[in-house]
């Protein structure tokens, strides 16, 4: 698989598609998978944020870096004491791509260690890539495999991964994460609902590769699941500005915090949609990494953001995002969570 990052940061298991989907309007995907079609069977067109949106992003960059690289730090310290000198880390593409890099050079600069990082497709509903993990498999011990990725919303994809790995022996289902206010993974660098800044863009910031794509008449039995490679967006790509300025801000030694959830992320989501008389929580995407992608790759119905957060400036971007989309905001009690994203339901429009 094409892609912008170096071949020593990361081996992507996936099938290239380039040139072979056509991209669908956020409104049109929108319709088919409320009504029914598997979102991993289509592509968006990439959404192109505004100058304004840009420069929201390089202050958020600028001013998020050093929490993020804390985070991760403290998240490759438990990977080494848990895993050991032998570990695997197996990024979920694409949002995981970049801290699956990050854990990688940190551990370099730190242990001395130079640990293999592949990336590979999970996709809700449909698992993850059989033929990806069998790849890995057998080049490595199972005990040593650990799947990583960028933050935990509500936990779908963890539920997800958990279930499938069970017909691997020997196999873990743990996900290692930067940002986990779900409270559910044991393997997170913080439990706050922070700001990593690569969530704000899609591709631009992701080696330049589309979310993963699985459907039958382009997938074969041997394939791995798919992605295409935006190489007219060459110009516009901030992958390695945002690898590099994480890493400008790594230390070797990090306090740890001593955060107390009150409840986990599902509850909390449950709540929501009581209270919104919303029946299926799927449209319901809490924290600010999923936030985002709401706001960038769906079609949003209405933004919540905490009322102890009323001028948190992590949350600039959402609040840009959602002004350009003419999407109302709403203060609430949230829990963990710093911010809520909520899908509109088409069959209302």
């Amino acid at each position: 698989m094409r892609s912008s990052y170096l071949a020593e940061d990361v081996t992507l298991l996936l099938k290239d598609i380039t040139g072979m989907v056509e991209p669908q309007t956020t409104e049109e995907r929108e319709r088919l998978i409320q009504g029914g079609k598997h979102y991993c069977e289509m592509l968006p067109v990439e959404y192109v944020p505004s100058e304004t949106y840009m420069e929201t992003y390089r202050i958020a960059l600028k001013q998020y870096a050093e929490s993020t690289a804390e985070a991760i730090g403290k998240l490759a310290d438990k990977i080494i004491n848990k895993k050991g000198e032998n570990v695997v880390l197996v990024s979920l593409a694409r949002a995981g791509i970049p801290i699956g890099i990050l854990l990688k050079r940190y551990i370099c600069w730190k242990y001395h260690m130079d640990v293999m990082h592949y990336s590979i497709s999970i996709i809700r509903g449909k698992g993850v890539d059989d033929n990806a993990v069998k790849h890995i498999l057998s080049n490595h011990d199972a005990k040593d495999v650990l799947f990583v990725d960028g933050w935990i919303g509500k936990g779908a994809i963890q539920k997800e991964l958990k279930k499938e790995v069970e017909k691997y022996e020997g196999l873990s289902g743990e996900l290692a994460v930067v940002a986990d206010p779900a409270n559910i993974t044991e393997l997170f660098g913080t439990n706050t609902d922070i700001l990593i800044p690569s969530s704000c863009l899609n591709s631009t910031i992701s080696g330049l590769i589309s979310r993963t794509f699985l459907r039958d008449d382009i997938i074969g039995e041997n394939d791995f699941h798919g992605a295409v490679y935006y190489e007219n967006l060459r110009e516009k790509d901030l992958s390695y500005e945002f690898i590099h300025e994480i890493q400008s801000k790594f230390k070797k030694e990090y306090r740890e915090e001593n955060v107390i959830l009150k409840c986990d992320g599902i509850e909390k989501v449950k709540e929501i949609a009581n209270g919104f008389h919303i029946k299926d929580i799927n449209l319901i995407k809490p924290g600010i990494g999923e936030t985002t992608r709401v706001l960038l790759r769906r079609v949003p119905w209405k933004v919540l953001i905490d009322k102890k957060c009323k001028h948190d400036s992590s949350l600039k971007h959402i609040i840009k995002l959602a002004q350009e989309k003419n999407v109302s905001i709403e203060y609430c009690s949230l829990g963990n969570y710093k911010t809520c994203g909520i899908i509109k339901n088409m069959a209302d429009t």
